[in-house]
Order: structure tokens, then sequence, then C-alpha cells
């Protein structure tokens, strides 16, 4: 199979009859051999009911149900579990991608040996609500990942089929998909601009307060589960050895300073009475929760069960 076309659906039951014809047309006048996974995340208006209907008259589509919304990142995992092409292609279902971008990816990866290639949606048709979000985060995972993509987060992608079987995607990561991938070694990134439909039907799923307020912390965990996830003890244990051994000098300085003033004969005040004492109290219990904080993390690592489970009703 040349392309596994994985589209999240959340109630989109208006655009998924052109869409799907939209990408079977691409694909037959290319002469693809491919599949059309559409992974319903708990629609509620009739999307899993029509994806039966349209089956029936595309043997290429293939469909997998939720029984609730997990949010986009679960629906592309799930999918990616379940694409055989060679080419994997991720879209949005609100026809504001455009399935005439297929082609020229798939050559991209297939020719040009990308891992993976991101859209870049150059010319976009959103809201400001949407586009300041977007470039700011953009702008900062640039800066942090060293990824040097325009539009981290487009829906449109292509990748090799050997990344989205290596690569876990869960919480709200979709959005740093490719610092994932770098991450576990696939660092062949490119980018190409292409086209930005406005939306034909229905809202955004996705609100600005929230997208403000959870995107940093995605891509802070991100980076931290990509550093230490394997190895939490060398940050937890590294942070809380420099606080123990920093309490213990200080503690040592204090005492040392009375014991030679008592040698001296010369005055001196109570430990307690030196403010310092009770800093270098809180650093040296503070180093001995980070330490254990570390153990507990790397005995959790080792047995910690998948995260990727997910209640499928329905798979066709």
């Amino acid at each position: 199979m040349n392309i596994s076309v994985v589209v999240p659906v959340y109630d989109e039951i208006e655009s998924l009859p052109e869409l799907t014809s939209w990408i079977s047309r691409v694909m037959d006048e290319s002469s693809f051999l491919y599949e059309i996974i559409l992974v319903d995340d708990g629609s509620r208006d009739g999307s899993w009911e029509l994806i039966t209907e349209l089956r029936k008259t595309n043997p290429f589509i293939k469909g997998i149900k939720f029984r609730r919304n997990y949010g986009k990142s679960a629906a592309l995992n799930t999918g990616f579990e379940a694409a055989q092409g060679d080419v994997v292609i991720t879209m949005d279902a609100d026809l504001q991608d455009s399935p005439d971008e297929i082609p020229e990816l798939y050559r991209m990866i297939t020719e040009d040996k990308y891992d993976l290639v991101s859209g870049w949606k150059k010319n976009r048709h959103d809201p400001l609500s949407k586009t300041i979000p977007t470039k700011l985060y953009n702008g900062v995972t640039r800066w942090i990942s060293g990824i040097k993509l325009h539009d981290m987060n487009c829906g449109l992608k292509a990748y090799r089929n050997e990344v989205v079987k290596n690569i876990e995607v869960y919480g709200e990561m979709h959005r740093y998909i490719p610092v994932i991938a770098k991450w576990e070694g696939f660092n062949n990134i490119g980018e190409k601009v292409v086209q930005h439909q406005a939306r034909k039907f229905g809202v955004t799923k996705f609100g600005s307060l929230r997208r403000f307020i959870r995107g940093p912390l995605d891509l802070l965990s991100i980076m931290f589960v990509s550093k230490f996830g394997k190895r939490p003890m060398h940050l937890f244990g590294g942070m809380g050895v420099l606080s123990f051994l920093a309490g213990t000098i200080c503690a040592i300085w204090i005492i040392s300073e009375k014991l030679y003033a008592i040698a001296h004969n010369e005055h001196y005040r109570n430990v307690t009475d030196n403010p310092l004492f009770y800093i270098a109290l809180v650093a040296i219990v503070l180093g001995s929760q980070l330490f254990l904080t570390g153990f507990v993390a790397e005995m959790v690592s080792r047995s910690a069960p998948e995260r990727n489970k997910y209640q499928i009703e329905d798979v066709i």
C-alpha cells in the first residue's frame, strides 16, 4: 500500500462526503493504492453513521470509533497504529487542508527521503484568536527544539511509516509531533507550503484560551519526557544532591564559625539565631525530597503501564 490517510473526526458530518470524495479523486488520478482511516473521536452529530454509509460506496475507507471524546492526539495515535501505507498522511476533516497536496508530499517522502514533511499554511484563513497563538508557539518551539518549521501545528503532514510506528502521541501533544519525531532520532524533517482553505462548515473545535494555557505546558512536558523520561533520577537526583550539598555546606560553615568563636573566646550567637541556618535546613530537606522523588520516578518509569489505551466501540 502506498498511502494511508489518517483523519481525526469530531462532529464533521457536513464535510466528510466532500473530503473522502476529494481524497479518492486525487488518489485515483495518481494511481495510488491507499486507505482512508477515519477516526471518530466521540462525535455526536451522526458522523459515525455517515462513515458506515460512505464505506458501502468506497471500499478504501476504514473507520475507528471511540466511545467518547479523547482528543486529537488519541485519534492520531490510534490511526498511526492502524496505518499500513508506506507513507502516512494526516489531515483535518474540516476541508481546510487540501488533498491536492498529497502527491507532492508523497514524492518528498519517497524521493527526497524526508522522514517527515510538515505543511506550512503561509496564507491562513483563520481568525486572530488562532493565528496569534500559533505564531507564538511556533516561535518558542523553533527556539527550544532547533527545528526550523514555520507551522509546527499544521494538520497536513506526511510521514514515513517507520516514523509513526515509533512515536507515541498522547494528551494534547499532536501540536509538537515534529519535536517528538526528532527526539526519537528522525532528523530529516522538511516543510512544504500548502494551500489553506477557508472553513466551509461548523466552527473550530479549539478555543484560544485553552491553546494559550496548555500549549506551553505540552511543550515543557515533551522536552522533559524526551530528556529525562527514561532516566528521571538524572534530573531529580542531580538537583537533590546539589541542594543537599549546599545545605550541608552552609550548616557546617555556621557550626564551624561558632566553634571558632568559642575557641578564641569571642562573642558568638546561637546557631538557631542565624537566618542562614534555616536556609540550610530547607535546602537539606528539599534535597532529600528531590532525591527520593527521583528514586520513585525511576521505579515508576520501569513499570509504567501503557498510557495509550482507549475504549474503541466499533471498527469497520
